[in-house]
């Protein structure tokens, strides 16, 4: 806890948060994030605020925002503050066309290119269910050509999802989707069965590579040329103008010919980028 948590004003009773301290917020996030905080979030954003708090021990919201807004206690709290507000909702194989794109048609095709080694980004990894499962369709596919080794990056705005990504520990509900043969190939079960916890197998997990990484950011430190880039139900939480930003800085970073992945509920419709669909959310690098 820093000095200056301890020292922000306190109250004995806690109030809503005001118009004025939401209003604040919301467009700090969004100008940090890109993620929008329109006004029927407003009761939302308060209780994951709340859940924060407990931690600086700063028992009133409004008094939560003057610590950040007029004490400089941003600096300190705005990575806890991005965690709070972040929705992590992933799973295994989610969207599994995308997946099947890739054995079929994208893999075999970047292969006969003479690849080594295929490069892959998931931008916004969660706790690690999709380059997990990139992971297991890419040792499959890679055990079968001859000489062809793979690599992700996964990166996060969340550093709690991505400790939890890195640890590679998942619930046994959470790995439903897998089938029977990739769990016995690819995951532990814990000793203790009463924790049903389950855990990638180390050969795994070290195919992959984890970081912090804001798509805010004007530039990404990551190297370009990449094969394979998955955004995936992340840009539905950006406007317009901002998922442009984002979409243009990640072809950069994609080679002629690699693919782009997004959400089955999001569009690249009126935003001018260097690449052609070729399936469902599924787009190539000119």
């Amino acid at each position: 806890m820093s000095r200056q948590a301890a020292a922000a004003p306190q109250v004995t009773e806690t109030e809503p948060l005001s118009a004025r301290n939401f209003q604040r917020l919301a467009t700090f996030i969004q100008d940090y994030s890109g993620i929008k905080m329109p006004a029927n979030k407003r009761t939302m954003l308060e209780g994951r605020l709340r859940r924060r708090m407990r931690a600086t021990r700063i028992a009133d919201v409004n008094a939560y925002c003057h610590y950040l807004f007029e004490e400089d206690g941003m600096d300190a709290e705005v990575i806890h503050l991005i965690n709070a507000v972040t929705t992590n909702k992933t799973e295994f194989f989610r969207e599994p066309a995308h997946f099947d794109f890739l054995v079929a048609k994208g893999l075999p095709a970047l292969a006969a290119k003479g690849k080594r080694e295929i490069k892959i980004w998931s931008s916004a990894c969660s706790t690690g269910a999709e380059p997990y499962t990139l992971a297991m369709v890419m040792d499959e596919f890679c055990e079968a050509q001859r000489g062809l080794d793979y690599s992700i990056l996964c990166t996060d705005i969340c550093t709690e999802v991505l400790d939890q990504a890195i640890a590679g520990r998942f619930s046994e509900q959470m790995i439903e989707p897998v089938s029977t043969a990739r769990r016995q190939r690819y995951v532990m079960r814990s000793r203790d069965a009463s924790r049903s916890e389950v855990r990638i197998k180390p050969h795994l997990r070290s195919k992959l590579s984890f970081g912090r990484l804001n798509l805010m950011d004007d530039a990404y430190p990551i190297e370009t040329g990449l094969d394979i880039i998955f955004c995936r139900n992340i840009l539905i939480y950006f406007d317009k103008p901002t998922q442009a930003k984002v979409l243009s800085r990640l072809c950069d970073h994609l080679a002629p010919g690699g693919y782009l992945f997004l959400g089955h509920s999001e569009s690249i419709v009126g935003i001018d980028l260097p690449v052609v669909q070729i399936a469902n959310t599924v787009f190539q690098r000119r």
